[in-house]
C-alpha cells in the first residue's frame, strides 16, 4: 500500500469495500459463514468436524472455492498480461453476477460458492514478482501493518504510513455496513450491487496507453 500512487489506493480501498460487502451479504445469507474471510471459515470447519458434520462440509467448500478462485485469478492474470487486473477484476464481476442469477433462496451454500470464487480471485489483482502484494479480503496482516506503522510513528519513524492500511482496513469495515443494509433491503439482489462495482472497477482498471508501452 505504501508504494502505490493514489489512484491505486484508491482502487485497493474500493475492492476491500467489495469484500466486505460480499462477506456481510454472505454471512447473513448463509447464517455465519464468510464468502471472503476463510480464516473465519477454516475455524468453523475445525469446529464443525469436532462437533458438526454439515457446517464443516458447508466451510470446508466454501474454502475450496475460494482457493479454486485464487488459483483461476492467477492463471488470467498471468496470460492476459499487461491488462491483467482488468481480466481479473472482469472475472471477478461475471462470476458474481453468475451468483447472482442462480441464487435460490434457502440453498446452501449455493451460488455463494461463486462469491468465495470471486473473492479468491480478487485477490490477485494487486501482485508483486507473482505473489500476492497485500490482502484485499482479509485484514489480519493489514491490521498488523498498522500497528507496526504506528510504532514507527512514535519512534521517529515517518509519520503517516499506518494511513494507506487503516483506509484499506475502514473500507472493508464501510464495506460490510452497507453490505449489511443492503441484505436487509434486497436479499440476495444485493449481489447485483456487487457485480456492477466489480465491473465497474474493471472498467476504470483499464489500462493507459502508457502503461502499456512503458
Amino acid at each position: 500500500m505504501i508504494a502505490l500512487d493514489r489512484s491505486d489506493r484508491a482502487l485497493a480501498a474500493a475492492l476491500a469495500a467489495l469484500a466486505g460487502f460480499v462477506d456481510a451479504v454472505g454471512f447473513m445469507g448463509m447464517g455465519g459463514f464468510f464468502v471472503s474471510f476463510m480464516s473465519g471459515n477454516s475455524t468453523r470447519l475445525g469446529v464443525g468436524v469436532a462437533s458438526e458434520a454439515a457446517a464443516a462440509a458447508i466451510a470446508g467448500t466454501l474454502v475450496a472455492a475460494f482457493v479454486f478462485g485464487v488459483l483461476v485469478g492467477a492463471l488470467v492474470s498471468r496470460f492476459a498480461g499487461t491488462r491483467g487486473r482488468t481480466a481479473v477484476l472482469a472475472t471477478v464481476a461475471l462470476a458474481l453476477a453468475l451468483a447472482a442469477t442462480l441464487h435460490q433462496p434457502g440453498a446452501v451454500p449455493g451460488a455463494f460458492l461463486l462469491v468465495a470464487f470471486a473473492m479468491g480471485a480478487e485477490n490477485m489483482v494487486f501482485q508483486r514478482n507473482g505473489d500476492v502484494a497485500f490482502g484485499l479480503t482479509y485484514m489480519t496482516g493489514t491490521l498488523v501493518r498498522i500497528g507496526q506503522r504506528l510504532a514507527d510513528a512514535l519512534t521517529g519513524g515517518p509519520r503517516w504510513d499506518w494511513f494507506p492500511w487503516a483506509l484499506l482496513w475502514a473500507g472493508l469495515v464501510a464495506g460490510g455496513v452497507v453490505g449489511a443494509l443492503a441484505w436487509l433491503r434486497f436479499g440476495s439482489h444485493a449481489l447485483w450491487i456487487a457485480a456492477g462495482l466489480a465491473a465497474t472497477l474493471a472498467l476504470a482498471s483499464w489500462p493507459r496507453p502508457s502503461s502499456l508501452t512503458s
